[in-house]
């Protein structure tokens, strides 16, 4: 049976697992999902049509489903939040819906309105804030005080440092690292590192693809091609782009981050380029 603490305020009509706890004082709506084993702490809050998936925890003070911050959309009947599996969300993590402006587009994705979604296996450590229609990715790891505005998209196994802000519809790929206090407004390439108070892109996180199992000669590979894309000096930036698809058309990870620029480039938004 439900473990719900008798402090605990769960309004009629939310679903909530056998194996999840309910800690006191915390406020449950009543268009919530609560799966197996989630365990919401003391006073936590969960509003409107929000979805949290197995084995969750959430720390008290966090907020998650409430209305966007978007002038206009507050309060949005058929907004969602949907939040993965065994994901860690800590103290005061604040998680919005989604808007009937939708989630960025991209080539050969159709673009959901009204939802913001949360992947698996995250980190949100304390205050972090993920904004409306936003689609944040598995194993992503979110520092303290860390925030993105809305329709941001986050790749999986991305970590964003303490106090680091990503702008409105920003992309940040698969593997990147934000430093800490960093401000990020144009995208960023998967594999990447970014620090600075106005975030530049400072080169690989190869530290973090040698913890993640690459080889040397793979990561050895992806920092050449790196020395040539972003600071060749023949051609400009987009012609060495177009030439680096044939060039490394055999490399995989490359080609991950080649598509990427194309998908920046064509949708007429800013690519993060280094010095």
């Amino acid at each position: 049976m439900t473990n719900i603490h008798p402090t605990a305020f769960v309004e009629q009509g939310a679903q909530i697992a056998a194996t999840a706890e309910i800690g006191p004082m915390c406020y449950v709506s009543a268009g919530a999902k609560i799966g197996e084993r989630v365990r919401l702490l003391p006073q936590v809050t969960i509003l409107g049509n929000t979805t949290i998936g197995d084995d969750t925890v959430v720390f008290s003070g966090a907020v998650l489903g409430g209305g966007p911050q978007d002038h206009g959309n507050e309060f949005q009947p058929d907004a969602r939040l949907v939040i993965g599996k065994r994901n860690v969300i800590r103290e005061n993590v604040t998680m919005h819906c989604g808007t009937p402006k939708g989630q960025t587009p991209l080539p050969g994705i159709e673009p959901e309105k009204m939802v913001t979604y949360v992947g698996d296996d995250g980190m949100f450590m304390a205050n972090s804030h993920v904004a409306h229609d936003c689609v944040v990715g598995n194993n992503v790891i979110m520092t303290n005080n860390s925030v993105i505005g809305g329709h941001v998209r986050v790749g999986d196994g991305a970590i964003l440092g303490g106090n680091c802000a990503v702008h409105q519809f920003c992309r940040i790929g698969r593997k990147a690292m934000i430093g800490g206090l960093a401000g990020v407004d144009r995208d960023v390439i998967p594999f990447a590192i970014v620090t600075g108070e106005r975030g530049k892109l400072r080169g690989l996180n190869l530290v973090g693809l040698r913890r993640s199992g690459y080889a040397p000669e793979v990561i050895k590979a992806i920092s050449r091609a790196f020395m040539y894309i972003f600071k060749g000096k023949e051609d400009n930036f987009e012609t060495r782009v177009q030439k680096a698809k044939e060039l490394y058309k055999d490399n995989e990870m490359v080609m991950e981050q080649l598509e990427f620029i194309t998908v920046s480039l064509d949708g007429k938004r800013n690519v993060m380029v280094s010095d």
